[in-house]
């Protein structure tokens, strides 16, 4: 593999070179041109206000309004249960997650009576037991294969989840809110974040309580099942159905534009500038490159994906914000001011050309629901696959991710954008359309953070390009499980479908790299927030099975504690 990865590599700068020289002549704004009304369109029909003066999109107040009734309705699940989330992905409750609470702890149970402590003791215990003895008819070690319906674990499931949100959403996106919001933008956008961890938890569980699992035991899930599913159950067939098939089509479309091109667009712009590649081929170029990258890994399916991504996301992440970790402790004594200015702004803002304290408010959470995804339920589709016997245990996973996501990542490389400045690099606002000066020169998104770490740290644009591409394959690559998912949804499971699908997403890539900034994600935008309507269709139906799956689990755990107690 490695030495596949090299000689792609010796390959490709040449085609970079070339590119700078021989690209035909205007190719990236001809992609520019041919995709900008697209773009504008989806985006009119989504983000319809129900207010003007500051515009106020009605997704957006179906979006946080739905987190917050979560948030009070399982009684801020995102606090009282965030440690539980950390011991469930830690492995604590692996053995009833695996073989069943009352199976093992049970009246009957075979680890009553025994002095049990940890998974490993009651896995060789049950090993060790009569292989013609039988529970309920059943052999034990039937009774073990029939429990693993899954094909990831929690960890897996989580990485690949966070891969699809943590990418340039956390960078990009983050410099795009301030440079448009200012300062107080980042306030709005840890509140979305801790609200969203609600509805996360909801979505998730629903995931994996209504997947699929096809005969050769590759999982099925996600919204599109949960709709048909759950509804059905509720009496409403039709409404189910529909739902799940504009979903479906949503998904796919949120496939190619936030988790697809919009990346591509962000990786583009910083391998551009470290390469001083100017030519108007570039982008297309670079957008063919990592295509071919993205293609390889993507092959594989969610075992692949999962392998990939438990590596590349938990190092991607401790780069990350070990560099921002280092900015913000070399500069300690700015810190109290960068959160005062953050929160003085976010109720007092500068009215910085969208319109004032509503305007910043609502740039915050737009930016925030687009990075964490949470509401538009495309990480339940991941958490599908987890490898449990109890749903609401993904769904307390899940909830950890808007919290890495939005609460810590988004919130670094805020305050590293704050601290750089506080010397007035450049003005809040700028053209209004995100892009700012800095020392003469027009910058926007990924290379605004990049200007900010490269103050701070000499070469880092060297570390952030290596950050923003990490990021833009990580999310890719999870992008690309999820909108094959709805895809096969919509016209089967077979290997042409899969095959169309994976060329269509990969052609994404490369008009993502070629077109420009606004466009991209403004198509990225509007396909991710549509999800966002069929979606809480499923949820507001569905809440109370939430509730009753999360009691369960609940009771499960207690059960052990009570046995092992004992």
């Amino acid at each position: 593999m490695k030495k596949k990865f090299l000689t792609a590599l010796l390959f490709v700068a040449p085609m970079l070179t070339f590119a700078q020289e021989t690209a035909s002549v205007g190719i990236d704004q001809k992609i520019d041109a041919a995709f900008k009304p697209i773009s504008e369109f989806f985006s009119k029909i989504i983000f319809f206000n129900v207010w003007h003066d500051p515009d106020i999109p009605f997704v957006l107040l179906l979006l946080v309004g739905s987190a917050a009734f979560f948030t009070i309705y399982f009684g801020f699940p995102n606090f009282r249960f965030f440690k539980k989330a950390i011991d469930i992905v830690r492995g604590k409750y692996e053995d009833i997650e695996t073989h069943g609470a009352q199976m093992l702890y049970g009246e009957d149970g075979i680890a009553q009576g025994t002095d049990f402590n940890n998974v490993d003791d009651i896995e060789k215990h049950i090993d060790e037991l009569s292989d013609d003895l039988a529970i309920d008819g059943d052999i034990k070690d039937t009774i073990r294969d029939e429990s693993t319906s899954g094909e990831v674990s929690h960890f897996q499931a989580l990485a690949t989840a966070v891969s699809g949100t943590v990418g340039n959403g956390n960078i990009a996106g983050v410099a795009l809110a301030i440079a448009l919001g200012g300062p107080g933008a980042t306030f709005w956008m840890v509140v979305c974040g801790l609200l969203g961890m609600s509805t996360k938890f909801v979505e998730c569980t629903l995931g994996v309580q209504y997947r699929d699992v096809g005969e050769d035991g590759t999982v099925y899930g996600g919204p599109m099942y949960y709709l048909t599913k759950g509804l059905k159950e509720r009496g409403f067939a039709k409404l189910g159905k529909v739902a799940a098939v504009l979903f479906a089509i949503f998904c796919i479309g949120g496939s190619f534009g936030g988790g697809n091109a919009a990346q591509s667009n962000q990786a583009t712009i910083v391998i551009k500038d470290i390469m001083g590649l100017t030519s108007t081929g570039a982008g297309f170029w670079i957008g063919v490159v990592l295509a071919v990258f993205v293609g390889i890994i993507i092959i594989g399916g969610i075992k692949r994906i999962a392998q990939v991504t438990e590596k590349v996301v938990p190092f991607m992440a401790v780069l990350y914000i070990g560099a921002c970790l280092y900015i913000l402790f070399s500069n300690f004594s700015l810190l109290d001011d960068a959160f005062g200015v953050i929160f003085r702004e976010a109720f007092n803002p500068k009215a910085i050309g969208v319109g004032g304290f509503i305007g910043v408010l609502l740039v915050g959470f737009k930016r925030a629901a687009f990075s964490n995804e949470a509401g538009a339920g495309s990480a339940s589709i991941a958490h599908s696959a987890v490898k449990t016997k109890y749903s609401a245990s993904e769904g307390l996973v899940a909830l950890l991710e808007p919290f890495i996501d939005t609460v810590v990542i988004c919130t670094m490389t805020a305050l590293v954008i704050v601290i750089f400045n506080m010397g007035g690099a450049f003005q809040y606002g700028g053209d209004g359309l995100g892009a700012v000066m800095i020392n003469g020169e027009s910058f926007e998104g990924a290379g605004i953070t990049q200007q900010a770490f490269n103050s701070f740290i000499p070469y880092s644009h060297l570390f952030l390009t290596v950050a923003v591409v990490l990021f833009a394959v990580s999310t890719m690559i999870s992008w690309s499980y999820y909108g094959l998912q709805s895809w096969k949804y919509l016209f089967g499971r077979g290997k042409v479908a899969d095959l169309t699908y994976k060329v269509l997403f990969l052609i994404f890539v490369v008009i993502g790299a070629a077109a420009s900034m606004k466009s991209i994600w403004e198509f990225s935008d509007a396909m991710i927030f549509a999800m966002v309507f069929p979606n809480m269709i499923g949820l507001y139906f569905l809440f109370p099975v939430v509730k009753k799956q999360l009691t369960r689990y609940l009771d499960a755990i207690k059960l052990k504690h009570k046995a092992l107690k004992d």
